[in-house]
C-alpha cells in the first residue's frame, strides 16, 4: 500500500451508511526536460524543478562531433573533470554519453535545494562553455 497515509471508517445516520476516506500521498514529480546540444553548448542552460523532483533528460545531439551529459553536484563534476572515463553508458543517473546525432535519456532526482550542474566534460568541451545549472527551490 505505498503511499497510503491514513483510511477512516465513519458510520453516518442511522442507515449505518459507510464513508471510507482514504489520503494519499501525492506522488512523486517527473518532468521530462529537452535538452540541445549544439555549437558545443546546451540549450537551455537553465532548468528550475521543486526538491524531490525525478527529471528524465532527452538529450538530442545535433553536433557533428560526440559528447556527454554529467549532471551532479561539484564533487561529481570534479570528478569527470579529472577522471579518464571516455563512455558514459548510462548505468549511472544522470550520466550518459551522445554521440554525434544522436538522443539519449538519464534521469536524475533532486532531492535538496540549491544549485545543481550539468556539463560536458570531454577534452575543452566546458571551458568552452557547455554548462548549465538546474535551480532546485
Amino acid at each position: 500500500m505505498r503511499g497510503l497515509v491514513a483510511v477512516a471508517v465513519v458510520a453516518l445516520g442511522t442507515a449505518g451508511a459507510l464513508l471510507v476516506l482514504a489520503a494519499r500521498t501525492p506522488a512523486a514529480a517527473t518532468r521530462t526536460v529537452q535538452i540541445t546540444m549544439h555549437h558545443t553548448g546546451f540549450e537551455p542552460t537553465s532548468i528550475e524543478v521543486r526538491p524531490g523532483t525525478t527529471v528524465r533528460f532527452v538529450l538530442r545531439n545535433t553536433d557533428p562531433i560526440d559528447h556527454e551529459f554529467i549532471v551532479g553536484d561539484e564533487a561529481v563534476q570534479q570528478r569527470h573533470r579529472v577522471g579518464h572515463e571516455q563512455r558514459h553508458d548510462g548505468s549511472v543517473p544522470g550520466e550518459i554519453s551522445v554521440p554525434s546525432g544522436a538522443v539519449a535519456t538519464t534521469t536524475f532526482r533532486f532531492d535538496h535545494g540549491g544549485t545543481i550542474a550539468y556539463a560536458c566534460h570531454l577534452p575543452g568541451h566546458e571551458a568552452y562553455g557547455m554548462v548549465g545549472v538546474v535551480r532546485v527551490h
